[in-house]
């Protein structure tokens, strides 16, 4: 992001209303402490939107906004920059202009040295615009529509040449041509924004898949004969044993890919055919989300703030693998690091590095599981504890205790809703006594796919897909609450989206804040479900599905997507 000296950021957001003077310098001290920047942490902190912060600079430096959602972008003086040069300097050559200048949409207008590189690079004057995430990322998107046959091509080509070798084992692993071919599965996986790569075998070959914004896509199919080289390669970069076939096996990858780190979790298992990888890409450098990035609208931040700013209890976050529960954990520590307080984590794997939050790796081979680490850690003096997933009785049990004895605890947990929680945990062993006394909200959510900006358009439901939104709110026992939407919105697909009409995820959410009414009932003699759900109803608690439907007529995700996830 363009850099701006911190007194001139603080007169700007106290003329624009957005902060008073001393929750600024709050906020400036912590960012020194952090060493993050100032104007990132007042986005993941909700007190500006990225969107409208871009404008505010954009009119503090006198330099436009690039807006490339807007702009048809002209390829053929796009690819003048390789893909490679423009991570590298974050900046999307988009055009040339009637005065002979080109147009250069750039995270920092004010790199001085980065403008003289593409000056010389690019033999022509260069006209610098302020790229948002957005703008880059379509930019990059571009790039990877023929990203795709280079990517067959060059697979194909070393396989070729592996074939021809004919190695085998820790040899072939470190072959060039096999070395090639992981790098670019991994390099194409990362272009195309991919949250876990698959490489599984069958009969005829592996098939290679991408996960991306949910949804499992075929991407090629090699032959058979490079499976060994390939497990033997990945296996390799893990710090895994390649000589062990028949037993399943987990590492991790800290891996290069231009100027961005990744953190990648392998995961390899036997299967019927052979040896199966799951490869899950996190990015190892990433601003902590503020809670309304994740997708929870004004209210719902404004009731999770209520419960986290308690000093002990219980916060859950419930949903399937793969749903977010992470990230939200993640946002939710990022509000709570300060340094009055000491966090101490215990975790299986540790995705994201928070600074100046204690984090721990679970280690069975060691000992270490989430109940014997959960013990060490209140031995650590800390006022902020997380627990990365409730899973057995004794680590619920153990985090109970901690919630009873001032500590504030966060957690996971595998369940459909939010209520369901409170009975998953009697299954635990919690008594109800217990559960009544610590919880203080259970968070539940799903990921729903963006409709992508630069191709959304506004249309009018119809009958059919109200008839689904009314059965679904039946399903319910909500239809009483039911109201049509007048307008939804739908992607068109464009190369920013590679034609899906969709782009990114964000999250829909229920919470169950646990007021006194619902603790009456958690402890009543005979707990009923749905008894907890009417009296959670009746205190305005919210359906994922009606989040959902929210967001439908915000024009944030579709009918479609939405009844796709909630069905699941």
């Amino acid at each position: 992001m363009i850099q701006i000296p911190v007194n001139q950021l603080k007169d700007i957001a106290i003329k624009e209303g957005l902060i008073d003077a001393a929750t600024f310098d709050a906020i400036a001290e912590d960012s020194i402490r952090l060493k993050t920047n100032v104007a990132e942490a007042l986005i993941s902190r909700s007190i500006v939107a990225e969107s409208y912060l871009f404008q505010l600079l954009s009119r503090y430096f006198n330099i436009p906004l690039a807006a490339l959602f807007d702009k048809n972008i002209d390829e053929n003086v796009l690819r003048l920059l390789p893909e490679s040069l423009a991570r590298q300097r974050r900046v999307i050559v988009f055009g040339r202009e009637a005065d002979g200048f080109i147009s250069a949409a750039m995270e920092n207008p004010s790199d001085l040295e980065s403008i003289e590189f593409l000056e010389q690079y690019l033999n022509g004057k260069i006209r610098a615009y302020l790229a948002t995430d957005s703008d880059l990322s379509k930019g990059f998107a571009l790039y990877g529509r023929r990203q795709s046959e280079d990517f067959k091509r060059l697979i194909e080509e070393n396989i070729t040449e592996s074939l021809k070798l004919g190695k085998k084992g820790e040899e072939a692993a470190a072959d060039v041509p096999i070395v090639a071919i992981v790098d670019n599965i991994i390099a194409y996986a990362v272009s195309l924004h991919t949250s876990d790569i698959h490489l599984e075998i069958f009969e005829d070959g592996i098939l290679i898949r991408y996960r991306i914004d949910g949804i499992l896509h075929e991407i090629m199919k090699i032959p058979k004969t490079v499976h060994p080289a390939i497990i033997a390669r990945v296996k390799l970069l893990a710090a895994l044993k390649i000589d062990e076939h028949y037993k399943p096996q987990d590492g991790r990858i800290r891996y290069k890919i231009g100027p961005d780190m990744l953190d990648i979790r392998v995961s390899i298992i036997p299967t019927f055919h052979g040896e199966k990888i799951n490869m899950r890409l996190l990015t190892a450098a990433q601003r902590p989300l503020a809670l309304s990035e994740v997708g929870m609208l004004d209210d719902t931040v404004a009731l999770v703030e209520d419960n986290i700013k308690k000093s002990y209890g219980m916060v859950i976050v419930c949903g399937p693998t793969g749903s977010g529960k992470t990230t939200t954990l993640y946002s939710i520590l990022n509000i709570l690091n300060r340094p009055e307080v000491n966090i101490v984590t215990i975790e299986d794997p540790i995705e994201y590095n928070i600074k100046y939050v204690n984090q721990t790796q679970i280690n069975p081979a060691a000992g270490v599981t989430f109940a014997t680490g959960l013990r060490s850690i209140l031995r650590q003096d800390p006022n902020i504890v997380l627990v990365g997933e409730v899973r057995d009785n004794e680590t619920a049990s153990i985090a109970v205790q901690a919630a009873l004895t001032g500590h504030l605890v966060l957690s996971s947990l595998h369940t459909n809703d939010a209520s369901t929680a409170v009975p998953r945990l009697m299954d635990m062993g919690v008594p109800p006594f217990l559960e009544g006394a610590v919880l203080n909200a259970i968070i539940a959510q799903r990921l729903v796919r963006k409709i992508c900006i630069d191709c959304i358009h506004s249309l009018s439901p119809t009958e059919e897909q109200i008839v689904s939104l009314r059965k679904q709110m039946a399903d319910l026992g909500l239809e009483k609450d039911f109201k049509p939407p007048r307008f939804i919105y739908a992607g068109s697909g464009c190369p920013s989206c590679g034609g899906t009409g969709y782009r990114g995820r964000i999250g829909i959410f229920e919470v169950l804040s646990v007021s006194e009414e619902v603790r009456k009932v958690i402890l009543s003699s005979h707990f009923d479900l749905d008894e907890m759900k009417v009296v959670a109803r009746s205190q305005g608690m919210m359906s994922m599905f009606e989040d959902g439907l929210r967001k439908v007529e915000k024009g944030m995700t579709t009918i479609e997507e939405l009844l796709r996830v909630v069905r699941e």
